[in-house]
């Protein structure tokens, strides 16, 4: 009789299929504006990068996650839990760290697209951007965060399944522009991309097409969210496959026929500056007038993407902050950082958020107009977000290395040494990709422009990086002296970081390279000022 329960237990678990899976990660992975960002950053080009990286690079990458996922399901798969399981608790903890930051330019870049969204959704143009200034654009993006910080907490679950919905509308949206834009050339449409040829869509492989390479790895990630299903599935050693190769190869439609698509309506050789930033509407604008609809298309473009955006923020605000706090332990996390108030939200968490978020706004507000704070945050994240993906395949080599220690229901290429190398070359393809991004892009080189944004990468970077390693000193002072800092210590802290935001904004000059410098310095003062104050003792009494 028992084994008879067994039997029926076993029959009436629920597996996800592969083609359930494959769907999944689609929604994960790549959407309309990734085809937008790279098809400004290499024309027609792009389609051979997107065809190399699809066999080179996400494929391998997505078996890689997999293999991880079913190996390290009992922590529940997390990029975090990968490390500390093969590296120890605190690379772990700076895992999680920087995995974290790596959201902070995301969320930031987020909240500006829900502005340009609006703008276009409620005038059907770009007029508002043109109306404003960079620094009410940075106080509306400000006002965004405040509202959905609010927002998040009382309608958490409705937004998740908001974002979901509209991640489902968005692709639908893609795949309809990428129908629609091939059925226009039967209709007598004509191309604007001329000629149109092979040689139009093989890419300069030069310096410049190695700093946008960070861009096309920023588009595809994502594929070690959904590594906590992997164990979910019946036949995960031959289904998970099939859901990878499926993914590709759906991938693979909407990125090569996509750009295909884009350079009916664009000409590649002579794209508009702003395309980055208003390229998506352009191009449903394009569409709307081939089929002599108007602005139909771009309307319905403009509230999905609104929808979606606004859902994905506030999901992204808690999701990330919370998983900071929790999945970093006691250890490493100081207590201030950790505290919830009676609603369980983690307060200080949301306010460390913004602070940061605020920071970031304050590096770019500087830059010419709103199209250059827009491009030059969405390719911070061509920085720091593969430079995070880098610890996936860390993570892989150091498994394949002792293949014995970490048993898996799922194994990517059973030969250690051939899949020990497989990993060496995509974690040597996403670092060297890491690198080349931080020179700038969309801006003339070793302009003014130029130099400032190269300055203002380096001390994103050193600043979003550089505060996860002082953060265990100031646990430790916590667990020591029962309090973080003194009274007098916090008053200096905030008064070093305000003197260094007011000398950047009053007394920076009329040179941007001048400003950049500056606002380095100031910020590597005011890191060294907190590392030193962090490790000076408030007071000898303990307070909690």
């Amino acid at each position: 009789m028992g084994e008879m329960d067994n039997l029926s237990a076993m029959n009436s678990k629920h597996y996800i299929s592969w083609p359930v899976l494959a769907l999944m990660c689609f929604v994960t992975v790549i959407g309309f504006d990734d085809l937008i960002y790279n098809f400004k950053n290499q024309g027609m080009g792009v389609i051979t990068s997107w065809i190399l990286m699809l066999f080179l690079y996400v494929i391998p990458y997505s078996l890689m996650v997999g293999q991880l996922g079913s190996i390290f399901n009992h922590e529940g798969g997390g990029l975090s839990s990968w490390i500390r399981g093969t590296n120890g608790e605190f690379l772990g903890y700076f895992t999680a760290w920087t995995y974290w930051a790596a959201s902070i330019p995301y969320v930031v870049d987020t909240a500006n697209s829900i502005v340009v969204g609006i703008g276009w959704a409620v005038t059907g143009n770009s007029k508002f951007q043109d109306s404003i200034s960079n620094s009410e654009f940075a106080l509306w993006t400000l006002l965004t965060f405040a509202v959905f910080i609010l927002v998040q907490s009382r309608f958490k679950r409705s937004l998740e399944l908001l974002s979901t919905i509209g991640g489902i509308a968005m692709f639908g949206m893609t795949v309809l522009f990428v129908i629609m834009s091939l059925s226009s050339l039967a209709m007598g449409g004509h191309i604007a991309t001329q000629p149109m040829n092979l040689g139009a869509i093989v890419p300069k492989f030069d310096l410049k097409y190695l700093t946008t390479v960070g861009l096309l790895i920023y588009a595809v990630n994502g594929c070690e969210l959904i590594a906590p299903f992997v164990t979910k599935m019946k036949k995960p050693q031959t289904d998970f496959p099939k859901s990878m190769i499926t993914l590709a190869a759906m991938t693979a439609f909407l990125t090569i026929f996509g750009s295909f698509s884009l350079g009916i309506f664009f000409d590649a050789h002579h794209l508009p500056n702003d395309l980055k930033m208003n390229g998506s509407y352009y191009a449903f604008q394009a569409l709307g007038q081939q089929y002599h609809v108007g602005n139909l298309f771009m309307y319905l473009f403009a509230w999905t993407e609104v929808f979606y955006l606004v859902a994905l923020l506030a999901v992204l605000l808690d999701a990330m902050t919370r998983m900071l706090i929790s999945d970093t332990g006691e250890r490493y996390m100081p207590h201030f950082l950790r505290k919830t108030n009676a609603d369980g939200l983690p307060v200080n968490g949301y306010l460390l958020t913004c602070v940061l978020s605020g920071f970031i706004l304050l590096l770019g507000i500087f830059l010419p107009d709103m199209n250059d704070i827009f491009n030059w945050l969405l390719n911070l994240n061509g920085i720091i977000s593969p430079g995070v993906t880098c610890w996936i395949f860390y993570a892989f080599m150091r498994v394949r290395r002792n293949s014995i220690k970490y048993p898996s229901s799922y194994v990517f290429i059973k030969n250690d040494k051939l899949a020990w190398l497989v990993g060496f070359w995509a974690f040597a393809v996403t670092a060297i990709a890491t690198i080349f991004g931080i020179a700038p892009q969309d801006v003339k080189e070793f302009s003014s422009v130029w130099w400032y944004e190269l300055i203002i990468n380096i001390v994103a970077i050193t600043i979003l990086i550089g505060l996860g390693a002082i953060l265990p000193s100031i646990t430790r002072r916590e667990d020591q002296y029962g309090q973080a800092f003194s009274k007098a210590q916090w008053i200096v802290m905030i008064s070093v970081v305000v003197v260094a935001i007011v000398l950047g904004v009053f007394l920076g000059g009329t040179s941007l390279t001048y400003r950049g410098w500056l606002i380095a310095i100031e910020a590597l003062i005011a890191l060294m000022i907190i590392w030193l104050i962090s490790r000076r003792h408030p007071q000898k009494n303990k307070i909690r």
